[in-house]
């Protein structure tokens, strides 16, 4: 069995990694900002006898990455999950939006890697799974911020493993769609965002995406959590995953076809014109 830490595990996909894999037998460290919001969390795993222990992280603090990582060492699987969303057009974001996007979404897994790479290059192996989007691979309107921050995720993850594979450390890029969970009530947006001509063409390009969707059931999020698991468990999984038909569709779309061509068929797809 193997003994795993989750950064953001209070609610959403790391909640359900870390309740999947303690059901596994697996030993689970679930970190987070506020041990207070992971009290169901932990109310399951006591009222199963599962394995999973809180502690506080703060992927935005030097200190308190240390602090929680201070046992690397009886460590085997680094899950990077925790991030959010900054919602706006480019020219509303200003240096402390973006400062905050980049801080959480990319400075935070870059500070518990550079903690997790030495000590596993020397005793020889671990895995690091960092939680990325489709975003990642493909921007949109109004999630540029957010895109930039996934792309500079995953070119991180990919430097890395360039770096590290060699030296028995796994790395991997969960890549998920549009999935219902608590992510979309923590968007922040900016100040002049309400009312303004962004915001109102956003929401026709939001409502247009939905049409991607289809007629099928609704997307899970257990099955983010089951790739991440996957990820954590399996040395075969690949360096990227993505989750979700839509994610699958629109990566698809993007890489057969100039970006020109891709921006019609999307357009034309989910019925979005100007």
């Amino acid at each position: 069995m193997a003994r795993i830490l989750i950064t953001g595990s209070n609610s959403g996909f790391g909640q359900l990694t870390a309740i999947t894999l303690a059901r596994q037998g697996h030993e689970v460290i679930a970190t987070m900002r506020n041990l207070m919001k992971g009290a169901d969390l932990l109310a399951d795993g006591q009222s199963e006898q599962l394995s999973i222990e809180a502690r506080v992280l703060d992927v935005c603090d030097p200190e308190s990455v240390e602090a929680a990582l201070f046992d690397i060492d009886t460590i085997d699987v680094l899950i990077n999950n925790a991030g959010f969303e900054i919602q706006g057009a480019i020219e509303q974001i200003d240096d402390t939006l973006m400062h905050r996007q980049l801080d959480t979404n990319v400075m935070g897994p870059l500070r518990t890697m550079r903690i997790a790479i030495p000590a596993w290059t020397a005793r020889g192996h671990g895995a690091i799974v960092n939680v990325s989007s489709i975003a990642g691979r493909v921007a949109s309107p109004y999630g540029g911020v957010y895109s930039a921050s996934k792309h500079a995720l995953e070119a991180l993850t990919e430097a890395a493993h360039f770096e590290s594979a060699h030296l028995g450390i796994r790395f991997h890029l969960i890549e998920p769609g549009r999935f219902a969970t608590e992510f979309g009530d923590n968007i922040i947006r900016p100040s002049d965002w309400a009312g303004s001509p962004q915001q109102a063409r956003a929401e026709a390009f939001r409502t247009a995406l939905t049409s991607l969707d289809g007629d099928g059931p609704a997307s899970n999020p257990q099955d983010v959590a089951d790739a991440i698991v996957r990820a954590a468990l399996d040395p075969t999984t690949p360096l990227r995953t993505l989750v979700g038909d839509d994610a699958k569709l629109i990566d698809a779309a993007k890489t057969s076809m100039s970006f020109e061509d891709f921006e019609a068929t999307m357009r034309s797809t989910i019925n979005w014109h100007d």
